[in-house]
């Protein structure tokens, strides 16, 4: 029971008043930049079809579990327009959340290789809520009775995407909507109520990629995130393209994480890629601890069956 203490404390703190919640985490966002990012939609010049999953903080029980499906593609000719939809799925303890998104982006060629996207998305979001899970620890709690199930809320959200054969650089809001979510009942002739609202997640992302030599190209990268009522999250990163093939990399989540990343271009259209995490945190000296991993690939297909001039290392 003990590995559960830290996990219930933290549920029943965000079941009461849910006010602090961010958007699922990702350590390789280079690949996932459409999750959080409309504006990213098409960008990569191909039908892109990327798949991640993320289990987060590996023995502890209820903790975070996150699956995401994009596909993306520009359209027609001048690859001006680009389309996409976007599935998350995020788990944590007794609560499950949905997001389903198509992402629309407007492309200006800005010069012969920069390109400004400008991206809207809009869909919508489910939430569950298992407080049942939670009541066999906090029967007494009249707050904790009645379970949420599939609780809709329309979500709207917008970026803008800047990139060139070296650089990129991103702003985003992938949800505007700060939906409140409530539930009353009575109990006993006691009323109860549960409150969770969504609050606006703003990113900014941007990386560099430098030539070292013929063989091999490093890219430092980094990613700010930031909400009202949570700390400001910021993820720095360093990695290592060797060979157009293989990625080598570390990270750090400041205040929260290491880790290790690494990918490999399997393929012209195949690319897999493994992100390790531990923490940096007291959570991390905890013995059911065992790090967080994070698994992604990515599946493309081009418009014309010639080899891709430069290889995309975003």
């Amino acid at each position: 029971m003990k590995k559960y203490y830290i996990l219930i404390m933290l549920l029943l703190i965000v079941a009461k008043e849910g006010f602090s919640q961010q958007d699922a985490q990702y350590t390789q966002y280079i690949y996932n930049t459409m999750s959080v990012n409309p504006a990213y939609a098409g960008s990569r010049d191909a039908i892109s079809i990327t798949g991640l999953y993320r289990n987060q903080w590996v023995g502890i029980g209820g903790a975070p579990v996150t699956q995401t499906l994009n596909i993306h593609t520009p359209l027609g000719q001048s690859n001006k327009v680009g389309l996409g939809v976007s599935v998350v799925n995020d788990k944590i303890g007794p609560t499950q959340e949905t997001y389903f998104d198509i992402d629309f982006s407007y492309t200006i060629h800005t010069s012969v290789e920069g390109q400004l996207a400008f991206g809207i998305k809009g869909g919508g979001h489910l939430l569950d809520v298992n407080f049942d899970a939670l009541n066999q620890y906090t029967n007494s709690d009249i707050l904790l009775n009645t379970n949420i199930e599939n609780k809709f809320s329309p979500n709207v959200g917008v970026g803008v995407y800047y990139h060139d054969e070296k650089l990129y650089v991103g702003l985003s809001a992938p949800s505007l909507l700060q939906t409140k979510h409530f539930d009353e009942s009575n109990i006993n002739n006691q009323a109860s109520s549960f409150l969770a609202a969504e609050r606006v997640n703003y990113y900014l992302i941007g990386g560099y990629v430098f030539d070292v030599n013929e063989n091999t190209k490093f890219k430092p990268a980094t990613l700010i995130k930031g909400v009202s009522g949570a700390p400001l999250q910021v993820d720095v990163s360093a990695n290592f393209l060797l060979y157009d093939k293989l990625t080598l990399g570390l990270a750090y989540r400041w205040s929260a994480a290491m880790s290790a990343i690494a990918g490999f271009q399997i393929t012209d259209n195949m690319m897999l890629g493994f992100a390790y995490d531990w923490e940096t945190t007291e959570l991390g000296n905890t013995e059911f601890n065992a790090g967080s991993y994070e698994f992604v690939l990515r599946y493309e297909i081009f418009k014309k069956q010639e080899k891709i001039i430069y290889p995309r290392f975003f």
